[in-house]
């Protein structure tokens, strides 16, 4: 039977959250789940009650040294075939369910899909309505310059980050219920028409110069180090992987 929880307790599970993985170079923003169903199409719906308490799970530019790179230490990058970076959010996420004992908790990773290559959750849109970074899509935009037929990909923003941050999935406590929960709705920091419509080309024709990542001065950047790594080619990344674990070692 879930249970209903006052603010307090929320603020005592967001401080035990926050906790495990701010350390580890994350954020996390709560939410209610019926936000998020009440924004996606049936197929993207999340199957549990509308007050049913959720969190975002952002890493900021951060993580690659404070979770990353001693998360490879571990491990033996010489062979393995896995996307690493997805490996490394298991177990972080895995970390944070182990702080949970007594308490019920999916999570939801942004790479999971279903048997028929849809996702199983839309990141960016619980991004948006937990607060966390605006998602600016093609209906944002007066008079797009756009053909009807042409796919124009939607594209979150930081307040703090811009474009340097990732969406890695969400933690959900099925069994808690936040009635009492505000919505807090994202800074809409890209107001200007044109500057919208400029992001959005940046992201969907040129997303590999890292320019709309930019569209806001950030805080703070991923490191070249982190920059170079995301731009290598998968097959490509033991021997990047090896130098940057003897670099540590040194």
């Amino acid at each position: 039977m879930p249970n209903e929880i006052n603010l307090e307790d929320l603020r005592d599970i967001q401080s035990k959250v926050t906790g495990v993985l701010d350390p580890l170079g994350f954020e996390n923003y709560p939410f209610k789940i019926g936000w998020y169903n009440d924004h996606v199409l049936p197929a993207f719906k999340l199957d549990y009650a509308y007050d049913t308490l959720g969190f975002i799970i952002i890493s900021t530019p951060n993580m690659f040294e404070q979770a990353f790179k001693p998360f490879i230490q571990r491990i033996d990058c010489s062979s393995t075939k896995l996307d690493l970076v997805d490996e490394c959010m298991r177990q972080q996420f895995h970390l944070l369910m182990q702080a949970f004992p007594n308490q019920a908790m999916e999570c939801i990773h942004d790479f999971e899909l279903h048997h028929s290559r849809r996702p199983k959750v839309l990141v960016q849109t619980a991004g948006h309505v937990a607060g966390a970074a605006y998602y600016y899509q093609r209906s944002d935009v007066l008079n797009d310059p756009w053909t009807p037929d042409t796919r124009i990909y939607g594209v979150s923003v930081h307040p703090k980050y811009g474009g340097w941050f990732a969406l890695r999935g969400v933690a959900i406590f099925p069994d808690t219920l936040v009635p009492d929960l505000s919505r807090i709705f994202p800074p809409d920091i890209i107001s200007d028409n044109a500057q919208r419509i400029e992001l959005l080309e940046r992201y969907n024709n040129n997303w590999r110069d890292w320019s709309f990542r930019d569209i806001i001065p950030p805080a703070t950047r991923y490191s070249e180090e982190q920059k170079l790594y995301f731009l290598t080619p998968p097959k490509d990344r033991v021997k990047l992987l090896t130098e940057m674990k003897e670099s540590q070692v040194h």
